[in-house]
């Protein structure tokens, strides 16, 4: 009997990248939908939990995905309460690869430092990565800040991750390179999760910060988020402080992705969110 992954997208194109992760992590055949939504997504649930016997639904399972987290969030509680005894399979959410490049990034900076009690920064933070990534760090112990350009969008990703997580994260404006500068001076971890191409710090702006201790960059497209790193670091000593490249840390993010594919052919109760991925996280790194 084939692993069956269906694959829903929030977005109208379900990701080309998600389907050949999805087959590499061991999934026989992968169907995508797009623009599925909490209100149409009933009758695929449905083909999903009474096709198959008891002992053989483990063999078919969800994996949700699109560009918006909030939708994501939302995609998989209507997911689920579709489900009831003896008729469920397991799915996983990772809107934007959120879930499994935050876990990944963090889980590296843990590897290079304790987060218990230490101050992080993430630049550009209001995006689905960086908010996961941020209450990932807070859950660990850290004091956690997210900039944003208008603090408006930083306030609002700290609420929607409190209510997520439970955790208190400081919201800061930062609109340009120098309050940028300014929003670090005191932070022992920095991440960057901002667009692709964008770079929020200049190496001028970190390397004389006696402070720091990490810091990670999850944009892999030049020019790279964090001036004076490289894509391809991989916990290399930069001025005194260890650097993560979106390369770097990327590794370990594929092949934590195809890691939740596999398990979730392992039974058809599983959830796999952001607590499960990034306890796995910690173990792969």
């Amino acid at each position: 009997m084939k692993k069956l992954l269906f694959q829903f997208d929030t977005d109208p194109f379900f990701s080309s990248f998600d389907t050949v992760v999805a087959y590499d992590g061991g999934a026989d055949r992968v169907i995508g939908h797009g623009n599925v939504t909490p209100d149409n997504v009933g009758g695929l649930v449905d083909g999903c939990i009474f096709t198959r016997a008891p002992k053989d639904k483990k063999k078919t399972a969800i994996f949700i995905g699109g560009s918006n987290m909030e939708a994501g969030q939302n995609l998989l509680a209507a997911v689920q309460q579709h489900f009831f005894p003896g008729f469920q399979v397991s799915v996983m959410l990772d809107s934007n690869g959120s879930n499994t490049t935050a876990a990944a990034a963090v889980a590296k900076i843990a590897s290079s430092t304790g987060l218990k009690g230490k101050k992080a920064v993430v630049l550009a933070g209001t995006g689905p990565v960086g908010q996961r990534a941020a209450a990932m760090m807070a859950l660990e112990g850290a004091e956690v800040g997210i900039t944003s350009r208008h603090i408006f969008n930083a306030e609002k990703a700290c609420f929607a991750m409190q209510e997520r997580f439970g955790v208190n994260l400081t919201p800061i404006e930062a609109a340009d390179l120098d309050a940028r500068a300014h929003a670090i001076q005191h932070a022992n971890i920095v991440l960057a999760t901002g667009a692709a191409g964008v770079e929020l710090l200049r190496e001028e702006h970190w390397r004389d910060n006696p402070n720091l201790e990490v810091l990670a960059d999850a944009n892999a497209t030049p020019p790279v988020g964090i001036g004076g790193t490289d894509v391809m670091d991989k916990g290399e000593p930069r001025h005194g402080k260890i650097v993560w490249g979106a390369i770097g840390f990327g590794t370990l993010k594929l092949a934590l992705h195809r890691a939740c594919i596999a398990k979730l052919f392992e039974n058809n109760k599983q959830v796999l969110d952001a607590e499960i991925i990034f306890a796995l996280a910690k173990q792969m790194a």
